[in-house]
């Protein structure tokens, strides 16, 4: 499946299950507030169910989001400690001695650039991690790096990259778009949040089951 056959499929996978299933619309939304639901209603999209599930079973719900919310904490502790040791001395340096600024910013530079690389490496991990838990319904699945790595080799690094940033690309431009228009822009914005959340989930699980 390519990029845009994903977009629209997955994209009309989240119209349909909204569209018409006001209901639906209106729990989800609340779940978006309340987040880790939201995530929780996101991995049961991932883990393939057709047509969009119903928003219940809550309680699961809640407890796969914050389980969601754990594995992502704990894929995020490395770049934390990489944005302390790579960038912290630039940082340092400019405080400690302003009129060395030439010097922090290029060792500032140079650690964000690391930074970037290595974040953008743990997130595509991360995107497939994710999906590897809710399909096996284990935490440590979230982990199985033997078995994420196996996957992503067989979707191509430079495949998955290219197809989380289209999306986050399109995503980002709606955002910019309806972020443009006052009050009335965010209203939109927050409206329209659960047809986001379960077209990026769908999204991913197509990546996922459409590795070759």
């Amino acid at each position: 499946m390519n990029i845009g056959s994903n977009l629209s499929s997955s994209f009309g996978y989240a119209k349909d299950g909204l569209v018409g299933h006001w209901v639906r619309w209106i729990l989800l939304l609340i779940s978006c507030i309340i987040f880790p639901l939201i995530l929780g209603y996101q991995l049961r999209v991932m883990r393939g169910e057709s047509p969009a599930p119903e928003a219940d079973n809550w309680v699961k719900m809640l407890i796969d989001g914050i389980l969601y919310c754990i594995i992502a904490f704990i894929y995020a502790i490395p770049l934390i400690i990489i944005a302390m040791v790579t960038m912290g001395p630039g940082v340092f340096m400019l405080m400690s001695d302003p009129s060395a600024v030439a010097a922090g910013m290029g060792t500032f530079a140079i650690g964000l650039i690391i930074f970037i690389i290595v974040a953008i490496i743990i997130s595509l991990f991360e995107t497939i991690a994710i999906v590897n838990f809710a399909r096996k319904e284990s935490f440590g699945a979230a982990f199985a790096f033997g078995d994420i790595l196996s996957k992503i080799k067989e979707i191509g690094w430079f495949s998955l990259f290219i197809q989380i940033l289209v999306y986050g690309i399109i995503i980002a431009i709606i955002q910019a778009v309806l972020g443009l228009i006052p009050i009335l822009g965010m209203i939109i914005l927050l409206i329209l949040s659960p047809l986001f959340a379960m077209w990026y989930a769908k999204y991913v699980c197509n990546i996922y089951d459409n590795a070759q």
